[in-house]
């Protein structure tokens, strides 16, 4: 069944929130409601008649026997945590699809989050339990991934900060996680054992509270007794937390406080309250699971150890992002400006933290999925053979576009110069010139001018022909995924050895084409000029000079080829009818009758070279792949 949406899972210590992303679609992600509200505490409750209830439901309802809250940690083998974990889960699911927020079965792929501090092996290990809920398709992804691509897709970061260092800082309930992403790869930062988290400070506020309590001795019993009127109160602590971290400036008066409420029975109370001057104080005392220092100076000593990790890989982190609820806390965006100032690093904390992980989960998935399916659509390209199609039917327009530089470059560096040394007499016989240009053709096809023209010419070739027609490949993937078509074309100048087919001229072609010109040049023009004029009479004497005056005066019959091999090789013509005899319209003349028929020459040898077009089509081909492949990697966060 295909996958029609992306179900971002939330699991929090101290919260839980669910998120929907269609996978076709590119329209932000919808949080789903649990008992009409978006953010439920993680809590579960065992009612006799109603059964799991979770959130809110499990803290209020009459007759609730049994009540665990903020149980999310790293996977063990503990019967009662594992329990409380699917349960939770599948009563999460069942309310979800009971309610028609979701598809379910494999219609729905969940993306749960996990602290990226946990290891692979951690991550599969969650997953083995989380799918004993009933949830046919799930996978568990860093939680610093989904508040990295809620950023990314929410429009709080521009490419070039998402392509340079972006230090994640989650706070969440039961752990601090710090999380470096570099050029969009993700390098958690280690720092061993991880319980930094903003629960402490609700246990600390409960502790206070209960030290102070006047029936301190009675609430023990009863804690001891029924622990789910304990976890009540602690969740008591943690709303008057959160109401003192959001309204700070109401509570810098000493009489003024932040309360929670818990009522136990008609007799008795428990009631926490903070103000600034108590949070000050439960911030700075030391805390047991913190090796006794301060929740605040471990959060500064943890700052400190990131800025170090990063500095000793050279890293100046762009944007300091914080997320988890606790990040609202105002003071940690306090202390990691000072450990990241500006300019340098920016610090961007979420605006909706406790939303932030379940879009960005939700949001992961569908760019999972469709990046995935974008990769597929472009390797199709080059395992269906149309690449190598594509560049087959251009090479003909390729040799095409070859031909005519190379004759005129012929022309220039070759046949013209030694007709032109010829005439002035720098060449004594019409061997020599023979002898000259072939030396002058082979030096000029085999030099670095006669391979930059290749490769202008292959260059021009591929952006004209080439890219065209790929483009015409790839635009319809990129409107597909809703990426610019610019992102896979190659629209900036191409770089020659990318289409350069390090196509020699080989011998055969060489001695072909210098051998028409020779023949052209000397057999077809000169020679025979020479001899006609020889044979009426009007140079006579170079015959006398070859053969002698009385094989003349015998009337020795001479065949015409031994007259022009003769001529060829002895007759040194004076330079006074040279000048006349092939001046220099003669010699352009000649030039441009030529030209037609040696750019025939090179094109046939050419089509003939078949070896070397091969081996240029599977460059390009290979070098278009690697390319694409390149662009696929810098595009691929564009996809929403």
């Amino acid at each position: 069944m295909e996958i029609l949406e992306t179900i971002g899972f939330d699991l929090g210590h101290g919260e839980t929130a669910v998120a929907k992303a269609i996978v076709e679609s590119i329209e932000p992600p919808q949080m789903l409601e649990i008992n009409n509200k978006k953010n439920q505490i993680t809590a579960l409750g065992w009612h006799p008649k109603l059964g799991y209830l979770v959130g809110e439901q499990a803290l209020i309802q009459a007759g609730v026997s049994q009540l665990t809250i903020s149980f999310k940690q790293k996977p063990n083998n503990d019967p009662k945590y594992r329990e409380t974990i699917s349960t939770f889960v599948a009563t999460y699911y069942r309310l979800l699809k009971e309610s028609k927020q979701l598809e379910g079965g494999e219609s729905s792929y969940f993306y749960i989050g996990c602290p990226s501090g946990w290891s692979v092996s951690d991550r599969l290990e969650y997953q083995k339990l989380l799918l004993e809920a009933g949830i046919p398709q799930l996978n568990v992804v860093p939680e610093s991934r989904a508040a990295f691509m809620q950023a990314k897709e929410a429009g709080k970061l521009e490419y070039d900060k998402l392509v340079a260092s972006v230090l994640i800082v989650d706070i969440g309930s039961s752990t601090t996680d710090f999380t470096l992403v570099k050029s969009l790869e993700e390098i958690p930062i280690d720092f061993g054992s991880n319980t930094l988290g903003a629960s402490l400070i609700d246990k600390a506020i409960f502790a206070r509270t209960l030290a102070n309590h006047e029936q301190k001795a009675l609430l023990e019993k009863v804690f001891k007794e029924y622990p789910h009127h304990q976890a009540r109160c602690e969740l008591a602590c943690r709303k008057a937390k959160e109401d003192y971290f959001s309204n700070e400036q109401l509570y810098n008066d000493p009489e003024s406080f932040a309360r929670g409420f818990e009522s136990i029975n008609e007799q008795i109370y428990f009631i926490p309250q903070v103000n600034k001057l108590i949070m000050e104080k439960i911030l700075n005392e030391p805390l047991p699971e913190l090796g006794l220092h301060s929740w605040m100076r471990s959060f500064s000593d943890s700052l400190n150890e990131a800025k170090e990790k990063l500095e000793k890989l050279g890293i100046v982190p762009k944007l300091v992002l914080m997320t988890g609820g606790a990040s609202r806390m105002k003071f940690t965006h306090f202390l990691c400006q000072e450990m990241f100032p500006e300019p340098e690093t920016l610090l961007r904390p979420d605006p909706e933290p406790e939303r932030c992980i379940a879009l960005g989960l939700a949001r992961v998935g569908r760019w999972d999925l469709r990046a995935a399916a974008f990769k597929q659509e472009v390797n199709k390209l080059f395992t269906s053979n149309q690449l190598k199609g594509l560049i087959e039917t251009h090479i003909p327009e390729l040799i095409e576009s070859l031909s005519k530089p190379l004759t005129d470059g012929l022309i220039v560096n070759a046949v013209k110069p030694g007709l032109k040394d010829w005439q002035k007499n720098k060449i004594r016989t019409l061997a020599d010139l023979e002898t000259s240009l072939i030396s002058r053709a082979e030096q000029w096809l085999k030099s670095d001018l006669a391979v930059q023209i290749i490769n202008h010419q292959c260059a021009f070739w591929f952006s004209n022909k080439i890219q065209p027609d790929l483009a015409a490949q790839t635009d319809p993937i990129c409107r597909k995924f809703q990426i610019p078509r610019s992102s896979l074309r190659f629209q900036d100048s191409i770089d020659p050895n990318f289409v350069n087919p390090e196509l020699r001229i080989g011998d055969a072609i060489l001695a072909e084409t210098v051998a028409f010109i020779v023949n052209v040049v000397i057999g077809g023009g000169t020679v025979a000029s020479i001899i006609t004029l020889i044979l009426t009479g009007h140079l006579t004497w170079p015959i006398a000079l070859v053969y002698g005056a009385s094989v003349m005066a015998a009337g020795m019959e001479l065949n015409r080829k031994s007259v022009q091999e003769v001529i060829k090789t002895n007759v040194d013509v004076p330079s006074w009818v040279r000048s006349s005899f092939l001046s220099d319209k003669k010699i352009e003349d000649m030039c441009e009758q030529i030209k037609p028929q040696l750019e025939k020459v090179i094109q046939e040898q050419l089509t003939a070279d078949q070896q070397a077009f091969d081996k240029l089509i599977v460059k390009v081909e290979q070098g278009l792949q690697k390319s694409l492949s390149n662009k696929v990697k810098s595009c691929i966060i564009l996809i929403q």
